[in-house]
């Protein structure tokens, strides 16, 4: 996109929270919610996109169509104004590497989805609310209306706010499906011994009934505040999805970039479900102490193709963070860029996502395609952003409800390695996914 535009920013008079924006814009197109620590912590809500990518263009090389906007004025420290939201879906692996997908899919998702925007609103750590755009000018005039329209939509829910809608049935785990993740988990502890690949992430799916939207979802989990730092709602003709994500996979600003892979899992003393581990055990499992060094190299090499050399740095010790219902072990891998690269090299250089996939990368992307029975969709690709502004941000694609024809359907598992239990394992992934359909009024079931 090699157009100049300009940043306009206007402040607006609201104090709610992204809940109300997004159901006063529930019937504009291609609506768009991201909530937590995005851009600096607030929310980002759009609709109303100036283009939408066809499957045939190339989304990676989307990200970095984009237009030159000027830094100048403090108005321009904290915005975003406008880009490219979607996602990235895990398909696109065979476009990174040479390997094989499952063909299997129950409801197919497009593989990627990205919607250019050239207006925002955008709320910002503080709790205030902007109109952001990227203005050309031929774009100037219609800008303006879009903020009266906006503004207008919204001051009408506010002062008589609707209801949220009803949510989705019970996700059930069916008897084969838990059955197939237990030889799934056990042929791929067979596949460490034999020092095949050191570890990878063997996951299952939990399926519903839904006529709903994604934003409809996100309005519930926001008004029950359970709501994780990488939440991103979407809405498109083809389907939904809502993201529960706790993890950073990209944050891109200039040249420095950081990634925040997670492996480790033990519940909250607040959650009622069983618990696997104790915090304490946790932190001295040797198990996911093994686990989460392999995928933490895993991301400095991944990042490190593209970064100067001796520039990425990631702490010895993992830091132990709270999310709703879990424990997390985090680490935060950095580095700076070598001069001159896009934001699509950079991610051609990291997907998929290496805590989702495992280790070697490659080689366990060919067992996932050899003991999953169903595809993934967008489950454990990225999801997110790309500004002029406010850089790159990409979540990994966990705790990823999907929806469309009537389904919704959700994707848990972990990382097996050499010691890895199937029953365990299996009992892990359901506890990754009560926390997500708690958050938008439903149940796990295991029949």
């Amino acid at each position: 996109m090699a157009t100049e535009a300009e940043l306009l920013r206007e402040r607006l008079p609201w104090t709610c929270g992204p809940e109300s924006v997004v159901a006063a814009l529930a019937d504009e197109p291609y609506l768009c919610c991201l909530s937590g620590v995005w851009a600096g912590g607030g929310a980002i809500v759009a609709c109303g996109p100036l283009r939408v990518a066809g499957p045939a263009q190339d989304p990676f090389a989307l990200i970095d169509d984009l237009p030159l906007v000027s830094r100048d004025g403090a108005d321009a420290w904290g915005a975003v104004g406008g880009g490219w939201f979607g996602w990235l879906g895990y398909r696109l692996a065979a476009q990174v590497e040479r390997v094989p997908l499952v063909e299997l899919r129950p409801v197919p998702l497009a593989d990627f989805h990205l919607a250019y925007y050239d207006h925002l609103l955008h709320r910002d750590a503080g709790g205030s609310w902007w109109f952001e755009a990227l203005v050309t000018p031929a774009r100037a005039t219609a800008l303006r209306e879009r903020l009266d329209l906006l503004r207008a939509r919204v001051e009408a829910e506010l002062a008589v706010p609707s209801r949220p809608t009803a949510g989705p049935g019970p996700l059930r785990l069916a008897r084969a499906v838990a059955a197939a993740h237990l030889r799934a988990v056990a042929a791929c502890r067979e596949r460490t011994w034999a020092g095949e690949i050191y570890q990878a992430n063997i996951c299952l799916r939990l399926e519903g009934e839904y006529e709903g939207t994604a934003s409809a979802l996100l309005r519930s989990a926001l008004v029950h505040g359970r709501v994780p730092q990488y939440t991103a709602a979407f809405d498109t003709p083809g389907g939904g999805i809502l993201s529960l994500s706790p993890e950073l996979f990209l944050r891109r600003q200039g040249r420095h970039v950081r990634s925040g892979p997670i492996k480790g899992t033990a519940h909250r003393p607040d959650d009622p479900s069983r618990a696997v581990l104790s915090l304490e055990q946790l932190q001295t499992s040797g198990k996911d102490a093994a686990e989460h060094v392999m995928i933490v190299d895993l991301t400095r090499n991944d990042i490190g193709r593209v970064c100067e050399y001796g520039s990425v740095t990631a702490p010895r010790r993992p830091t132990a963070e709270a999310h709703p219902g879990l424990w997390h072990l985090v680490t935060s891998v950095e580095g700076r860029l070598r001069a001159g690269t896009g934001n699509s090299e950079l991610v051609r250089a990291c997907f998929p996502p290496g805590s989702v996939t495992g280790a070697p990368k490659v080689q366990s992307l060919k067992v996932i395609a050899e003991l999953e029975p169903a595809g993934r969709e967008v489950y454990t690709g990225a999801i997110g952003y790309a500004s002029p502004l406010a850089g790159l941000e990409l979540n990994v694609a966990i705790r990823t409800l999907e929806l469309a024809q009537g389904r919704i359907w959700l994707g848990a598992g972990g990382g097996i390695v050499a010691d890895s239990d199937p029953a365990a394992e299996l009992e892990e992934a359901l506890i990754k996914a009560r926390p997500v359909a708690a958050a938008v009024g439903t149940s796990v079931f295991a029949e």
